[in-house]
């Protein structure tokens, strides 16, 4: 019979040739301390609308909580590095800037089949039940990862490795197997302040703790709703994600460009123009991200983004492409329409509004014409 120690080789092996970049092993039934702290941030109501995180909030507090048999959690990093400094895009203002991430194929579908492969070469050697999840199932990643000794959860709340830097997608495999477990790595931020000091939005009102609500990557990709005032400025020519807080970290100077193949980036979404991307109807959105995360978001949200990135850009050869969109079906492309000509041109914006904003439907639409 293998012991707990040779068992956690075996499935380190496995994770590996599955194609991980990284894999270590915690308990999955021990006490913690992030089921108190996620419920904090619920309750200060930090979640903003990502309404699945207070229902879900029992599942999320403890791993048993998924699974009342999970004995330990192999966790498993896989590398996906960017070739470039993601923060040089953000002097060219008439260029899309999205998120690392996802620049190409949908990281949940890649992951997913990987664990699937892996779990089930375990499953068949050892008969240990297992259960594998990635960051679309209520369980918290993040906190097990640093548990584990796969990094550490740095003052932007992100894990951060001192072999990949920030740069590593997590997957979580549950077993009712006896597993040893790897000792939990200790925080190496130190004094350090970059994350924090470089985010546009303020969205950090301590180390160590997020405001999604501040957050560019939730306004961009969560709300459902008009992007707030206050952050349209600040949010530049993002579009889909922020990768500031991730990029500036010094521990990425020892990651390295992924060599998967899946997370290279596609040549269409590294710097994308606005002008572009804000033609998108429906069907040509969801062609030119067919297979991207970038999709579930919707066209609408997504030409949201465009357009303030759009009135971000001090290009008033733009102003065409607002002005098209200002009789758009949506009422949220509509109302970014307006913020984005009214950043352009000031003469136009009031021609325009003479003639729309006395027929504008929308309260929300006709709200944008007068604080415009």
């Amino acid at each position: 019979m293998t012991t707990p120690d040779e068992q956690a080789e075996r499935v380190k092996a496995l994770a590996l040739e599955a194609g991980f970049s990284v894999v270590r092993v915690t308990r999955a039934d021990e006490p913690w301390e992030a089921g108190e702290r996620l419920k904090r941030f619920v309750g200060e109501g930090r979640h903003g609308d990502m309404a699945w995180m207070e229902d879900t909030l029992e599942r999320r507090a403890h791993p048993t909580h998924m699974w009342p048999d999970a004995k330990s959690a192999v966790v498993v990093g896989l590398d996906y590095g960017p070739e470039h400094d993601p923060l040089e895009i953000l002097d060219r203002r008439d260029e899309a800037a999205i998120s690392v991430y996802a620049q190409n194929k949908d990281y949940h579908d890649v992951l997913k089949k990987r664990l699937k492969r892996f779990a089930g070469a375990f499953h068949r050697e050892t008969g240990a039940e297992v259960k594998v999840f990635v960051d679309t199932a209520p369980l918290m990643e993040k906190p097990l990862a640093h548990k584990s000794g796969l990094g550490w959860q740095g003052k932007h709340t992100n894990l951060v490795s001192r072999t990949h830097g920030s740069w590593l997608f997590l997957g979580v495999m549950l077993t009712a197997a006896e597993l040893a477990p790897d000792a939990p790595e200790t925080d190496h931020c130190g004094s350090c302040r970059a994350c924090l000091d470089i985010c546009p939005t303020n969205a950090f009102p301590a180390p160590y703790q997020i405001d999604a609500r501040r957050c560019i990557s939730y306004l961009t990709i969560e709300n459902k709703g008009p992007i707030p005032l206050e952050f349209r400025k600040p949010m530049g020519n993002r579009i889909y994600g922020c990768d500031d807080c991730l990029a500036v970290c010094p521990w990425n100077k020892f990651a390295q460009a992924s060599s998967e193949a899946a997370f290279h980036p596609r040549e269409a979404l590294t710097g994308p123009k606005l002008a572009e991307l804000a033609t998108l109807d429906d069907a040509a959105f969801r062609e030119f991200f067919r297979g991207s995360p970038i999709k579930r978001v919707g066209r609408d949200r997504f030409v949201r983004n465009v357009l303030i990135a759009l009135g971000n850009s001090d290009d008033r050869a733009l102003a065409d492409k607002a002005v098209a969109l200002l009789d758009d079906p949506s009422e949220l492309v509509r109302g970014a329409a307006i913020w984005a000509l009214a950043q352009l041109d000031r003469v136009r914006f009031d021609a325009e509004k003479t003639q729309r904003a006395g027929i504008e439907a929308s309260p929300d639409v006709r709200l944008e014409w007068r604080s415009a």
